[in-house]
């Protein structure tokens, strides 16, 4: 399975309290590259991958 951090990211929980806080948006820039997220992504249910994607605005797991 993918990473299990990735869930419980604390670069995520910034992301998600204040999108435009500098944490937040270094992980939101990480997480078009991350090996990780990709592989996280990938293990989830389809609807549920959707959901994030469309959340983070992140095209390319639509």
């Amino acid at each position: 399975m993918a990473n299990p951090m990735c869930r419980q990211c604390p670069l995520r929980a910034r992301y998600d309290r204040n999108p435009r806080s500098l944490l937040g948006r270094l992980w939101r820039w990480h997480a078009n590259w991350c090996p990780g997220w990709r592989a996280y992504m990938n293990s989830l249910p389809e609807e549920e991958r959707k959901a994030l994607a469309q959340k983070y605005d992140l095209k390319k797991f639509l």
